[in-house]
């Protein structure tokens, strides 16, 4: 089984040496993503709220372009900068996830100036 790089310009280019997604096998996992603008590359909103919507935008991105979709996450891992953000973050992040959810991790980070947060995720496709 070879590793294949998963690239789109549907989300951001990495600022570093890493790739956007990585698939072996029926093993995709999508690289943390944050609140840029995959055209501009400027952070989108001020709110966490703002900044999951985008972010997850980026998520699916990287899953599309990969031939899936939050349906084939397993385990999505979220990083926020402070834990007051968690509900107003869980409320936006809901709008993206059906039934049965994705397992789930929550941890509190330092992350650059104006980010407030970022999520990565695993999935395993047919």
């Amino acid at each position: 089984m070879t590793k294949q790089e998963i690239r789109t310009a549907e989300a951001p280019t990495p600022v570093a040496k890493f790739s956007q997604g990585v698939r072996k096998g029926n093993i995709l996992q999508v690289a943390g993503q944050v609140a840029f603008d995959p055209k501009t590359g400027d952070v989108v909103g001020t709110t966490v709220a703002e900044q999951t919507r985008q972010t997850m935008r980026n998520v699916q991105a990287v899953l599309a372009e990969a031939g899936a979709s939050l349906d084939d996450a397993v385990m999505i891992r979220v990083y926020l900068t402070d834990v007051a953000h968690f509900a107003e973050m869980n409320e936006a992040y809901g709008e993206f996830m059906t039934e049965p959810y994705s397992a789930r991790t929550t941890v509190y980070v330092g992350l650059p100036a104006g980010l407030l947060i970022e999520i990565d995720a695993l999935a395993v496709l047919s």
